[in-house]
């Protein structure tokens, strides 16, 4: 049996952001009309903040599984805050036929989900972007963003300045956009058309009451129960969407708490993303809706993801190939 490896930089060649966005739109939409199976994920918490999470699913393509931990201080130390790997199994004989870079996959395809939900639920004539964190998801999510919005400008926030400003530049050099980075968060979204929240703040960044009205907001930096980026006005008063309704029900930080303070009840999760883009749902209603799309990962935006990838390195004769 062969087993193929793909790195990181294999991983990033072969999965371009805009194909990705289309790709995303296709795994949502299976796993909302229930062509995918998975379970929630399982996470183990670590020490300061990092954690371990297993994410096991089934494709009509393949079975697998994300292994992954997550470590939010990497940023600083110049390393990817997601480090492990997608295992891919053939789905006739059951082997083991790929381990790709977990890391980098999981960066592109969480921006490019965001992008495909923005797509379907964004005013068409979004234009200002304003994105909260500075971290890798918050470079994904900027290239992501054009793709899909004739995006004009970008504001950015986060905690410290200086690595903020190193964003902007990158930015502005990469995407031939202003940049600017704004001091506090009310100021980065007060004219915002779309916001994307990637930070890995634990308590609420993002008040409701600094949202306009029309204003599409991904928010993507929380990943449990216990930790949330926006507040629970901002989700009463929003057309909410989730990526996997089961997950954000129970691990969905701002959902969770807002429905433990009694402020709305399950039926606030309107649907799946995956249900906007097939048709079954409707998105955006009026110009006026402040929709959200609430996004935890799910496996299925990995298989997707692997699948292709893999595909793709075969027939170009990419990655490492070892017996096994």
């Amino acid at each position: 049996m062969s087993l193929l490896i793909v790195d990181r930089h294999t991983v990033a060649d072969l999965l371009p952001m805009a194909e990705c966005v289309d790709l995303m739109e296709q795994a949502m939409t299976a796993l909302s009309s229930g062509a995918t199976r998975q379970t929630l994920r399982q996470i183990i918490p670590l020490s300061d903040g990092a954690a371990f999470g297993v994410m096991p699913g089934a494709s009509a393509e393949t079975f697998g599984a994300k292994l992954i931990s997550i470590f939010p201080g990497n940023f600083a130390r110049g390393l990817q805050s997601h480090q492990g790997f997608v295992a891919l199994f053939d789905p006739v004989s059951g082997e083991t036929v790929a381990m790709l870079h977990a890391g980098e996959i999981t960066a592109i395809r969480t921006a490019a989900a965001s992008a495909a939900a923005t797509r379907v639920l964004a005013r068409p004539e979004a234009r200002h972007l304003a994105i909260l964190g500075y971290g890798e998801q918050a470079l994904t999510h900027a290239r992501a963003m054009v793709a899909v919005r004739p995006v004009s400008e970008i504001t950015l926030w986060g905690r410290h300045p200086d690595r903020a400003e190193r964003l902007a530049a990158q930015l502005r050099a990469e995407l031939s956009l202003p940049v600017r980075v704004a001091a506090g968060v009310e100021a980065a979204v007060a004219e915002a058309d779309i916001i994307c929240a990637v930070t890995a703040s634990p308590e609420p960044i993002l008040r409701g009451a600094w949202v306009a009205p029309g204003t599409h907001v991904n928010l993507v930096g929380s990943s449990t129960a216990a930790t949330r980026e926006a507040d629970d006005a901002l989700v009463a008063r929003a057309r909410l969407f989730a990526d996997h309704r089961e997950g954000v029900l129970t691990q969905g930080g701002e959902v969770v708490h807002a429905i433990a303070a009694g402020l709305i009840d399950e039926h606030h999760v309107l649907g799946e993303i995956g249900e906007v883009m097939s048709g079954a749902k409707a998105g955006r209603t009026t110009v006026t809706d402040v929709t959200v799309y609430k996004s935890l990962g799910a496996i299925v935006q990995d298989l997707y993801s692997g699948w292709r990838v893999y595909r793709r390195a075969l027939a170009e004769g990419r990655g490492v190939s070892v017996d096994f």
